[in-house]
């Protein structure tokens, strides 16, 4: 990754809710949700988001590579409110993905313990003495002997989880930088998307659903 040039796509993110409380937008891939090191990672999109929205504060993360549904909060208020359902898990989260092979069953469950790989960070691994507590379920949508196309629900929220837990199972996540190897790496992007985030509303408590089309 030493050759690597953050590039971020130009277009600006696209608003799909907001309100007193909360945003959700459709993070493109190859944008990052946060500053990273140095000058040339400082456009991502918190802070593209906060010419429009100058109060905007974080709430979860996505992978640089990843593209799709995430909620921001615009109040100190929604910030600890919506923190609390991720780190309780009350938040549903619904990712597609195409994978390498073939993926059987239709569905399933990967319970593998992760923690970073510090030698060769940010890769995370399973380390089933040290490693966090990490489980991801999958459903298969549609599959040929090449690729399988599956939505995956991570129950917990680590670092690299859906990405780590697929290349476990032998059919990495097509794209994938870090976990894929040979073919199954050499892709635009990585076909990774949160497709849908569930949660209740900072301050009325109903609980809302929003979704962003898959891009591939």
């Amino acid at each position: 990754m030493s050759d690597f040039v953050y590039a971020p796509p130009p277009d600006a993110p696209v608003v799909i809710h907001a309100d007193h409380e909360v945003l959700v937008v459709d993070k493109p891939a190859g944008l990052l949700s946060v500053p990273g090191r140095g000058e040339d990672r400082a456009d991502c999109l918190i802070a593209r988001l906060r010419a429009a929205f100058p109060t905007v504060l974080l709430v979860h993360r996505l992978d640089l590579d990843t593209s799709g549904v995430m909620v921001f909060a615009l109040t100190p208020h929604a910030q600890r409110h919506l923190s609390k359902q991720f780190e309780e898990r009350q938040t549903r989260k619904v990712y597609v993905a195409r994978l390498s092979g073939r993926l059987e069953p239709k569905t399933g469950r990967v319970d593998l313990p992760l923690i970073v790989d510090w030698p060769n960070r940010p890769r995370q691994k399973v380390d089933h003495i040290e490693g966090r507590p990490a489980q991801t379920d999958w459903r298969v949508m549609r599959a040929t002997d090449d690729e399988t196309r599956v939505r995956l629900m991570p129950v917990t929220g680590r670092s690299h989880q859906l990405r780590v837990h697929m290349a476990q199972t032998g059919h990495p996540i097509l794209g994938d930088p870090l976990y894929a190897t040979r073919a199954a790496a050499d892709h635009p992007r990585l076909m990774l998307h949160a497709e849908s985030l569930r949660f209740r509303h900072p301050d009325s408590g109903v609980v809302q659903g929003f979704s962003a089309a898959v891009p591939f």
